[in-house]
């Protein structure tokens, strides 16, 4: 027994040794490439981030892109998923499934048909008041048309996120105790139900927000230039900058990683709501 012990641990670490060396060695290499200037140690390539065009305007824009996307998803997950936990299990299959056609769907095909609606609605509509609401969504200054393309693309995998929580809770007793001791529908869900899902929360939000900040197709062709796609512009010109660029992005997404960690370890360090 002892021996078969000691090969899963030798086994555990030859596969986090490995796991380690394929995503530490890019990064490594990638460091490296932004502080060399041919002439030795130079951090020109990350002081100079500030002062680049368009780079904080692009930052700003992903990070409000990514708050609403992260609102409007849960907006449109979290009270679906619970009413279907506290109504008829029966239509959870389809919301599976309407949540999972993402999936199927590549992301040019699904830009493809977000262009060929937009191109429709000039077409058809432009006697009706939904032809300002197709221009609306295309503002240059914040367009909503990216949300909704950003909110279909991180349904499968929030989803998912909020599914795994609400198995772990007894949605339906947590609710009917908390309507016993006086609280409304509303107050119950609020109160009892969603802090018993911050950690299924915070998962889908950091899943979200990753989607965001490094999604590039969609954006692109749709012409419009949030983070992801300067940071592709800025390497045609300044190959150093974007690569600093790109390594600083990856270790924005590592600090909330850690923070989500530390966040649902101290969840689990405390007992559960109650009603």
């Amino acid at each position: 027994m002892a021996q078969l012990m000691s090969k899963i641990r030798w086994g555990r670490g030859a596969v986090l040794l490995i796991a380690g060396a394929y995503f530490l060695v890019p990064m490594v290499c990638s460091i490296i490439f932004s502080v060399d200037d041919n002439t030795g140690f130079s951090l020109k390539a990350y002081t100079g981030l500030l002062g680049a065009p368009g780079f904080l305007d692009s930052l700003t824009f992903t990070l409000e892109l990514a708050a609403v996307t992260v609102v409007v998803m849960l907006l449109l997950l979290v009270p679906a998923l619970i009413a279907v936990r506290l109504g008829s299990q029966r239509l959870r299959t389809v919301i599976e499934i309407v949540c999972s056609l993402p999936l199927v769907v590549p992301v040019v095909a699904l830009t493809a048909g977000i262009i060929g609606v937009l191109r429709w609605g000039p077409d058809y509509l432009h006697d009706t008041p939904f032809f300002q609401t197709i221009v609306a969504i295309q503002n240059p200054s914040f367009p909503v048309v990216l949300v909704l393309a950003y909110v279909l693309m991180s349904l499968p995998l929030a989803y998912r996120a909020l599914d795994a929580g609400l198995r772990g809770v007894d949605v339906r007793t947590l609710v009917e105790a908390a309507r016993n001791c006086g609280a409304s529908w509303p107050r119950a869900v609020v109160t009892v139900v969603l802090p018993n899902l911050r950690g299924a929360l915070l998962n889908a939000t950091f899943i979200t927000l990753a989607l965001v900040l490094g999604e590039f197709t969609t954006s692109s062709i749709l012409g419009y230039q949030p983070f992801s796609v300067w940071i592709y512009e800025a390497g045609k010109n300044d190959g150093q900058m974007s690569v600093a660029v790109s390594v600083l992005s990856l270790v924005i997404a590592w600090v909330l990683l850690l923070a989500l960690s530390a966040v649902g370890r101290e969840r689990r360090g405390r007992k559960p709501a109650r009603p």
